[in-house]
């Protein structure tokens, strides 16, 4: 009897979790489908108070093509992720550790970044428990509750931190990036400064023309110029440049920025410096990649190249002892 009910309680266990997403998902796409349509009646009334505030001969602007289905998804994943950023598991989906690695991923929209990073992790959470579960019991055989309840945990856990492993993933390759354009980003700066410009000019210039070639500290200068301009001071716009990579040579960099922006002064000498020091830096960490390489490489000669050598230079030896004992051997 209780073998019999095992299955058929576990198939009913993931068939509730299933229907209760199911439901979650449903109450999602109405509340999607409600702001749709407040929006869209938002539109008509925009559109309607235009026409008649506009004068009797001038002809009113048409109205906007409708998006497609993948903007309208789009959208409505970000309304649904801005009301789950702003209800009661705002903390859980996305707290402060998790914030600051949106901000340092590079998304160019952090907003809509936000909210469907919530989306996801919401979704993840609830739905790979439930498919984990029906799994379990449709292709496997179910065991106790503390199993199911184990599985349930496993799944709820790994779909919850699947998102911040990823974004964390995403940033350690920026920070990584980064610090391999540190050295190019040294040289446009003391290109640029030895020819006249300033500090405001060669930033605007990197930021232009050299975005391609510095993916990852152009998007960030874009950024930091763009707070500049805003009226943000110069070490403010810079925080995230300066404290957000972990970089201490980055740090130094938007230090000799701020200094200069603050209190002038020829910068062409620093940075001279500052990039001999940085090339000294890597071709020491170069130095010590090889190293590393090499002990690895021994290993790998030790374990492949040995019993081949061993066999070529000895081998005759130990064909002739073993002939020498078969003689023996028969003699005897």
């Amino acid at each position: 009897m209780n073998t019999m009910a095992f299955p058929s309680y576990s198939i009913l266990l993931a068939a509730g979790l299933l229907m209760i997403a199911l439901a979650l998902f449903i109450a999602g796409a109405a509340l999607v489908l409600r702001w749709r349509g407040q929006a869209r009646s938002m539109r008509v009334v925009e559109q309607a108070l235009a026409e008649r505030a506009a004068p009797g001969g001038a002809v009113a602007a048409p109205p906007a093509e409708p998006p497609g289905r993948l903007a309208a998804l789009a959208q409505s994943t970000d309304a649904l992720g801005k009301r789950l950023g702003q209800g009661r598991l705002a903390e859980s989906l996305l707290p402060e550790e998790d914030n600051k690695l949106i901000e340092l991923a590079g998304y160019a929209d952090v907003a809509a970044a936000r909210a469907r990073y919530a989306v996801f992790r919401f979704g993840l959470a609830l739905a790979l428990p439930a498919a984990l579960l029906l799994v379990r019991g449709v292709w496997w055989r179910p065991g106790s509750l503390m199993a199911m309840v184990f599985t349930l945990f496993i799944g709820f856990a790994v779909g919850y931190m699947l998102p911040k492993w990823l974004l964390a993933r995403r940033v350690k390759a920026r920070k990584k990036q980064a610090g391999k354009e540190l050295p190019l980003l040294v040289d446009l700066l003391r290109l640029l400064q030895g020819v006249g410009l300033s500090v405001d000019q060669s930033l605007s210039v990197i930021v232009n023309d050299f975005k391609v070639v510095l993916p990852v500290l152009g998007h960030e200068l874009s950024s930091a110029t763009a707070l500049y301009a805003r009226g943000r001071s110069r070490e403010q716009s810079l925080a995230r440049l300066s404290q957000g990579f972990d970089n201490d040579d980055l740090a130094a960099i938007c230090r000799l920025l701020v200094q200069v922006d603050r209190h002038g002064g020829a910068v062409q000498e620093p940075l001279n410096r500052f990039s001999q020091r940085i090339r000294d830096k890597r071709r020491f960490e170069l130095k010590e990649k090889i190293g590393r390489l090499t002990v690895k490489m021994t290993g790998v000669m030790i374990l492949t190249l040995l019993p081949a050598l061993l066999i070529v230079t000895g081998g005759m030896g130990i064909l002739s002892v073993l002939r020498g004992l078969s003689r023996i051997a028969g003699g005897m």
